[in-house]
């Protein structure tokens, strides 16, 4: 067995825990209903084998890093595979360090299962260990993503504590705007789990559909090379002028816009919009099975939970997270960029939206700081920045072409 066997079963056998991990602080939640016993005590129980479940799929986590590491000869952050299942790595970390601090049982229901779905989604991208492009080649690849990365991962923990908080105090007796906004992000994480399912499914099925599209050189009618792409999924949406060279399970409905540079624009484009179909089905599917909105299936397991302490929480882990971020993803960045590119800032789309976050989170402290904002106003914001981060982490790296879009391989 290869020390690369021995790295992608470190990452197995964190995901297999991970999930037990989630299953058991779910059940802590809800079987201290049905339990006998006292329901204080069966959670307690409970969850400390979750905490303890958490804790040894973290090791394992930090086994799968040091040995593909060492394999790689570098950080394995340098594509999407690798940078997911750090970041969810990074989500962990922080929910174990915000765990230390006020040691409740409760938000590990939320963040293990959002680190889980993350670790999931990175399974889905290609797995070889490749040599680094030319612009990765360099310590501050170290530096840069593995902070922007724990920055991140620390303010998904702010985001599951401020969705609890919401979960726990908006009223579902009566649709409202506020239950509307919940369920919509209740729909984006599943969008996740959509684009994991269907990737994993038609990547068995092997229905792939292949197109040839003239690629014209800039700001010229002429035809500079043809390129070919497959889609795993079934095609939605072609290339711009693509003749179909193996068929698949459909034909596309329309082509990508014009605007959509890159061989592989018009396939993540595609990809996205698959993501948003199974997301959109598997959320109408729960909504009729379980016969409620999901924010109402969720409330009466949150209902011993004080909404401040929750609500302190998100604040926590956003204090720390804030600047954790500001230091890699903004200024590591910055000097990696003038290294590598010789400029400091370049309004490439992954720097416009590493910008954004830091401002939106920067707002965020302000108005809870200066105006008071606390509560449901500071709870919304959280939920919303983490929104952000995922448009960043996926429609950016996925859709956008800019000089990060080797992340997208």
């Amino acid at each position: 067995m290869t020390l690369l066997h021995v790295s992608d079963w470190l990452l197995d056998i964190a995901f297999i825990l991970y999930l037990l991990s989630s299953i058991f602080f779910i059940v802590s939640l809800t079987g201290k209903k049905w339990s006998k016993a006292d329901p204080i005590e069966t959670e307690m129980r409970i969850g400390k084998r979750a905490y303890v479940l958490a804790i040894i799929g973290f090791l394992a986590h930090a086994g799968y890093i040091v040995t593909r590491w060492i394999v790689g000869g570098h950080s394995p952050t340098s594509n999407m595979f690798e940078f997911m299942a750090f970041l969810d790595f990074c989500i962990i970390l922080g929910y174990l360090l915000i765990y230390r601090i006020y040691k409740i049982n409760v938000l590990g229901a939320f963040v293990m299962p959002l680190g889980l779905i993350m670790l999931a989604y990175a399974y889905v991208f290609p797995h070889e260990v490749t040599p680094l492009i030319p612009a990765l080649q360099s310590y501050w690849l170290h530096i840069h993503v593995t902070t922007a990365a724990l920055g991140e991962g620390i303010l998904a923990v702010g985001f599951a504590a401020g969705l609890m908080y919401l979960v726990r105090t908006i009223d579902q007796s009566k649709p409202s705007k506020s239950t509307f906004w919940l369920e919509f992000v209740m729909s984006v994480l599943l969008m996740l789990v959509g684009f994991i399912i269907m990737e994993s499914t038609f990547s068995k099925l092997d229905m792939k559909t292949g197109f040839e599209f003239p690629q014209y050189a800039q700001g010229t009618n002429t035809v500079e090379k043809t390129l070919s792409v497959e889609y795993t999924m079934p095609a939605i949406v072609a290339p711009t002028e693509a003749t179909i060279t193996k068929p698949g399970p459909m034909k596309p409905l329309f082509e990508a816009p014009g605007w959509m540079e890159g061989k592989d624009a018009a396939r993540k484009l595609n990809t996205m919009i698959w993501s948003v179909i199974s997301g959109l089905v598997l959320y109408g599917l729960l909504r009729l099975i379980l016969r409620k909105r999901l924010g109402a299936v969720m409330q009466p397991s949150l209902s011993s939970i004080d909404p401040e302490l929750l609500d302190e929480m998100s604040y926590r882990a956003i204090a720390i997270g804030y600047p954790v971020f500001a230091l890699g993803a903004l200024v590591f960045a910055m000097i990696w960029a003038a290294e590598a590119w010789g400029r400091f800032w370049g309004w490439d789309p992954k720097e416009v939206w590493a910008l954004i976050v830091f401002l939106y989170y920067s707002a965020y402290l302000h108005l809870r700081l200066s105006r008071g904002w606390l509560g449901t106003k500071s709870a919304w914001l959280s939920v919303v920045g983490f929104v952000i981060i995922l448009i960043t982490l996926v429609v950016v790296n996925l859709v956008l072409v800019g000089l990060h879009s080797y992340a997208g391989v």
